[in-house]
């Protein structure tokens, strides 16, 4: 009789793990709302295991080193060097149901890039402006500043603002990208020898940089110890919530666009449970529900009664006509020229020190 509890209990064990339905997410910080999962474990019975990163670099590794995730946000400019090493699964689009719901233009911009649409669809997006606290910024600056990346990439300008705190992303893509287009000049049309030299000279402003990352800047914003910062829109957005002061802006030059995307990596355990979240987070009340808690744009047409609501409500977080006119695709890294430009970031870093 002990024999057969035990084996009816283990039995019992196992049905209830098989039972238990887990899909596997790594994505941007605060990219999911928590109410949002919630309701999708809910509605379907799948519990979702989301770890988060700050970084793209974060999530090359995770890639690299088998960690089996079912469903990542890789940015766009990630997709052509992800897609070459293998590590997507292309992507049935008949499963998702609301794939033509998605915002016909991210589409479009997607399908300029080579198999990006096969392999991922677009999910939340945004740009990489200025924030500006003009009042603390005329102050040190002497004169109302420029609305110019001068300011972040002239060591003159940025040392006029750098008693009253400058910071920098820990974005090499987007860093990299933005200072070129500054100088006139392309990330995919520029030499190993150019981009280590226009990055080496960024060692004149890096002295004036009071900080250099990617989250805890938007705090200092927040609480007056920065009056300029390099920051995605949905930050800004969220620091300009909390202290109204604050401004963001599409420099003159222009700005850069990024789309993060939801892609199944090709090592997912569960590709048919990552389809399911995939479509739930697509559909546009639950995309503007994660824009709204993520503070950047949803990928839903702006002609969308919806999105004209939304855009009403929240106008920070829908892109002017003519701010996208300003504004360009963030480039993507050639595969030769990801090392070289790895290397050419951390000693930029290292010489901040």
């Amino acid at each position: 009789m002990k024999v057969l509890l035990a084996l009816l209990a283990l039995l019992a064990t196992i049905a209830q793990a098989h039972a238990e339905q887990v899909v596997r997410v790594y994505g941007w910080k605060d990219y999911l709302a928590p109410d949002v999962l919630r309701d999708f474990q809910q509605q379907t019975g799948i519990t979702v295991d989301y770890q988060t990163y700050t970084s793209t670099d974060e999530l090359r590794q995770a890639l690299s080193d088998g960690s089996h995730y079912d469903l990542v946000m890789p940015s766009h400019f990630m997709l052509e060097q992800l897609i070459e090493e293998q590590r997507l699964t292309p992507l049935d689009t008949r499963q998702l149901t609301h794939y033509a719901e998605l915002d016909p233009w991210l589409l479009t911009i997607l399908a300029g890039l080579p198999q990006a649409n096969r392999y991922a669809v677009p999910y939340l997006w945004g740009s990489t402006g200025l924030v500006i606290a003009p009042d603390l910024a005329q102050a040190s600056y002497g004169a109302p500043p420029p609305n110019s990346w001068k300011l972040m990439f002239e060591a003159a300008e940025t040392e006029r603002l750098s008693t009253c705190g400058v910071a920098m992303l820990d974005a090499s893509d987007e860093t990299s990208s933005v200072l070129l287009n500054y100088r006139g000049r392309r990330l995919s049309r520029i030499t190993n020898r150019q981009l280590i030299k226009q990055l080496d000279g960024l060692k004149a402003v890096t002295p004036f940089i009071r900080t250099m990352n990617n989250w805890d800047f938007v705090d200092d914003l927040i609480n007056g110890k920065l009056c300029l910062a390099m920051a995605w829109s949905g930050h800004a957005v969220r620091a300009m919530q909390d202290n109204p002061k604050l401004v963001y802006r599409i420099p003159e030059e222009g700005a850069a666009i990024f789309i993060d995307t939801l892609a199944i990596p090709s090592d997912a355990a569960n590709p048919q449970l990552a389809y399911r979240l995939l479509d739930f987070l697509i559909d546009p009340p639950i995309a503007l529900r994660n824009a709204l808690n993520s503070r950047f744009y949803a990928p839903l047409p702006n002609e969308t009664p919806a999105m004209q609501s939304f855009a009403k409500a929240h106008p920070a977080q829908v892109l002017t006509t003519d701010q996208r006119r300003r504004s360009y695709l963030l480039e993507s890294v050639p595969t030769s020229q990801r090392k070289i430009l790895d290397e050419a970031w951390q000693d930029l870093k290292r010489n901040r020190y």
